[in-house]
């Protein structure tokens, strides 16, 4: 390679092109103009602006428009065109086009140390950007299939079939646009699949193969093995989401399919997937059996069928045979470094190994805000940790359950799992979710500074983490950078098809944001969650927190109301209940004076993270000025600076003993 021209190596990145129609028979005068006003509504874009301050953003000038590069998630460039795209509709002069599509691009810098840009990623962009007339963002089919399983994105998905590019080259078009963002007509420049086009829907051809694995059946005859099957599947699906040719659907979409009667084909409908995998497990007596199968969505035969009748101990080596068994069914090239990773496991121990899966089972399918819940999840994992010391996993989860018991049920005393963060840390440093743990924590602090640096490294490895987008979502919350977490709380809603919180959150944020039919959709999927929750728990403060506020958002004033009389006389010390309920009462059925009562007992038990979230919860805006408020903010505020006053000197007087 010359030296003047250096390359840095290739990597995966999500280009969003643009440029301005009809440049080029502007005056001069006028095309300069019309740039720097495109530059200013760019500069605008949150998601520009977020993805700069986190260094992974590159920005290339093409004369009439620009490249905008990102490195964390094919949603960014999306993001980002929808801000520009409503900007641009106060700004009728100025026609953009923009192209979307993720591929390999590789950074370059000249003799003259500028950058620039290469590779098929960028390429394909501006093709797909040229396909389009004012207005249009055009995606390809690599962003679509991407953008599809999230449900916020995929009713904005138009599919337009094949257009021809240039040089004869044809590529999968779709139009994206929304109420007020895009351009909801087909481009006029390019032939579209007549098809596709009429249809309007989504029908993607499957480059990629697709597969939703579906949660093993349990067949010990013991229901209490049910959190080591459902382990196996996790793992499974873990495994091959690694293989960078598969798309594997994730986890809490495939468990909603969990207990049911399921119609192979259906599900490989419903989901847009190729393939299904479906099997059983059953242990007992030192012994495990797994049968596993894989079957064609689209003709409901088996592509691949094993049985396994092993020892215990030879749990790991199964779960590679079965991932290594689906990859070659399916002709699937395995990349080294995929090979390896799969290969690797949290633990080579399978006593550490099942007692974490009870864990993480006792976790998923219980309330955050039960101290029980969480002592049980504490003491499993501290007995995986004394098998296996390095068991990352296992120390995460302990971290976890610690900041739950420290900041959301207000036991005082501890470090509110840091340490155990940082120890998993230690013996994992790519483990996601203890980085978007320890970002948890610090925030709890109020060290956001901090907390930023770990959700970014969270998100970098992991942009699908549930962990990640929640603790990401809380943490911009609290930095009242409302629309960011948003977002968050949109994409951690749909990895988690039981998670009620982030529902019950994007009531808020979307009522704060002026969104009121963002904020009713929300309520909607907000009641279903928590109704289903009770049907299993029907003492679980927490959704009937959230459920309260959900009817109270829908106006259901009465059944709210009756909601939290009932709630109180089962559970009248739940924090976070009373707090839901005074979000309720403030924001949604307008009594400021039975908010204030409801909040006074929650105020004598919140952490330090809790007090700084209500200082900055917009559902609190009707009252914050209220003497009694301010009252009760600063009683507990400075109650936690006394208590962490007397843990101090404890653990300085410990020290000194010791």
């Amino acid at each position: 390679m010359p030296e003047e021209l250096k390359a840095k190596r290739m990597e995966i990145a999500h280009v969003l092109f643009m440029d301005i129609v009809g440049y080029s028979t502007r005056l001069t005068d006028e095309q300069q103009a019309l740039v720097d006003e495109l530059n200013q509504i760019v500069r605008s874009s949150d998601e520009f602006n977020k993805a700069a301050a986190a260094g992974r953003l590159m920005k290339i000038p093409t004369g009439d428009g620009m490249a905008l590069i990102f490195y964390n998630s094919p949603e960014q460039p999306v993001e980002c065109a929808v801000e520009i795209s409503r900007a641009l509709r106060h700004h009728p002069g100025l026609p953009v086009r923009m192209g979307v599509h993720s591929g390999p691009v590789s950074a370059v810098t000249d003799v003259n140390d500028r950058v620039n840009a290469a590779g098929v990623g960028i390429n394909l962009a501006q093709q797909l950007m040229d396909c389009g007339d004012a207005g249009h963002i055009l995606l390809s089919k690599r962003v679509a299939e991407d953008l599809q399983q999230n449900g916020r994105w995929r009713p904005h998905l138009h599919d337009l079939g094949e257009v021809e590019l240039k040089h004869g080259e044809r590529a999968h078009v779709f139009n994206f646009y929304t109420d007020d963002a895009g351009n909801s007509d087909p481009p006029k420049k390019k032939a579209m699949s007549s098809t596709a086009a009429a249809a309007g829907t989504i029908d993607l051809e499957r480059d990629r193969v697709s597969i939703c694995v579906l949660p093993f059946a349990n067949i010990s005859g013991d229901a209490e093995q049910e959190y080591f099957s459902d382990g196996i599947s996790d793992d499974i699906i873990t495994d091959l989401s690694k293989v960078s040719a598969l798309h594997i659907v994730s986890r809490n979409t495939a468990f909603t399919f969990k207990g049911k009667p399921v119609d192979v084909r259906q599900v490989a409908a419903q989901l847009h997937v190729s393939h299904v995998l479906e099997g059983s497990v059953r242990k007992a007596a030192g012994r495990v059996r797994i049968t596993a199968q894989l079957i064609d969505g689209s003709n409901d035969s088996h592509v691949w069928a094993e049985r396994y009748d092993r020892d215990l101990n030879d749990i790991f080596a199964i779960q590679d045979e079965i991932s290594h068994a689906i990859v070659d069914a399916l002709k699937v090239k395995l990349l080294p470094e995929e090979k390896k990773a799969i290969e690797q496991h949290g633990t080579e121990n399978v006593d550490a190994y099942n007692l974490f899966l009870m864990a993480r089972q006792t976790y998923t399918t219980g309330s955050e805000g039960d101290p029980r819940r969480l002592d049980a999840i504490i003491r499993i994992c501290r007995r995986a940790v004394e098998i296996d010391p390095n068991y990352a996993d296992a120390w995460a989860l302990i971290a976890l359950a610690e900041v739950n018991l420290r900041w959301r049920v207000g036991r005082q005393g501890g470090d509110g799992g840091l340490a155990a963060a940082e120890r998993a840390l230690e013996l994992n440093p790519n483990l996601a979710d203890a980085h978007a743990i320890k970002a948890r924590i610090l925030s709890e602090e109020n060290r956001n500074d901090e907390a930023s640096r770990e959700i970014e490294i969270a998100l970098r490895l992991d942009p699908e983490s549930y962990q990640a987008n929640r603790c990401a979502a809380l943490l911009r919350f609290r930095q009242k950078r409302i629309k960011e977490a948003t977002t968050y709380w949109e994409k951690a809603l749909t990895l988690d098809e039981g998670d009620f919180g982030s529902a019950g959150m994007l009531v808020s944020t979307y009522t704060a944001l002026g969104d009121q039919e963002g904020a009713q959709r929300a309520a909607k999927i907000t009641l279903e969650r928590c109704e289903k929750n009770l049907t299993r728990d029907a003492n679980n403060g927490a959704a009937m927190g959230h459920g309260a506020n959900a009817l109270a958002e829908l106006g259901q004033r009465e059944r709210a109301k009756e909601w939290m009389e009932r709630a109180l006389l089962v559970d009248p010390d739940n924090v976070t209940m009373r707090y839901n309920f005074g979000c309720a009462l403030a924001n949604h059925l307008n009594d400021k004076d039975a908010a204030l009562e409801m909040l006074g007992p929650a105020f004598e038990k919140m952490g330090a993270g809790f007090i700084n979230h209500a200082k900055v919860d917009p559902d609190f805006d009707c009252i914050r000025d209220d003497p009694r408020f301010k009252a009760m903010v600063a009683t507990a505020e400075a109650r936690v600076a006394s208590e962490t006053r007397k843990n101090l000197k404890r653990k300085s007087k410990s020290i000194r003993l010791g």
